[in-house]
């Protein structure tokens, strides 16, 4: 009679730390945003011809690791280029870092640092449809206290089995 109580405990036991970590996953991506650019016009040439509007708008923004750039345009007529800070200048487009031209590009930031991105379309480029993006440096800590968490979690329940078995 005993073996069981002590199986069901076990089973409370895996049961209450996978609920933690999965909240803990949901609380450590609950931090991340998504940003439209252009918001309602998309990924296109600017109208008004002004050499900072994608890029004034990027600096009043926070881009954390994590967030996601959403780039909207019409597939058959532009793409966007992630590019070197070079190429971004020179709005050279014959050697991206990457090249989407699916017409939906979502773009996630996996670390911090400048990141730069131009039209496909030459012509466009030229016309100002770039953008840098400064993506802040994680100083929260959070992962490092999430995965030190997680690990205790994990040594708990590691001993908590040597008990039942």
């Amino acid at each position: 009679m005993a073996k069981p109580i002590l199986r069901s405990n076990h089973h409370l036991t895996v049961c209450c730390v996978l609920g933690l970590f999965s909240l803990l996953v949901l609380i450590q991506k609950g931090g991340a945003f998504e940003y439209e650019v252009g918001g309602a016009n998309g990924w296109t040439v600017p109208s008004n011809q002004n050499p900072v509007s994608y890029n004034q708008w990027a600096e009043k923004n926070r881009f954390q690791i994590g967030d996601t750039l959403d780039f909207h345009y019409p597939a058959q007529k532009d793409s966007v280029l992630q590019v070197t800070k070079e190429d971004y200048d020179n709005c050279n487009t014959e050697k991206p870092v990457k090249k989407s031209n699916d017409g939906h590009t979502a773009f996630k930031f996996e670390q911090s640092g400048a990141f730069y991105f131009i039209s496909g379309v030459k012509d466009n480029c030229l016309k100002n449809e770039k953008l840098v993006v400064v993506v802040m440096a994680d100083r929260s800590g959070a992962s490092s206290i999430v995965m030190s968490f997680i690990a205790s979690i994990a040594a708990f329940l590691g001993s908590s089995l040597l008990l039942v078995f």
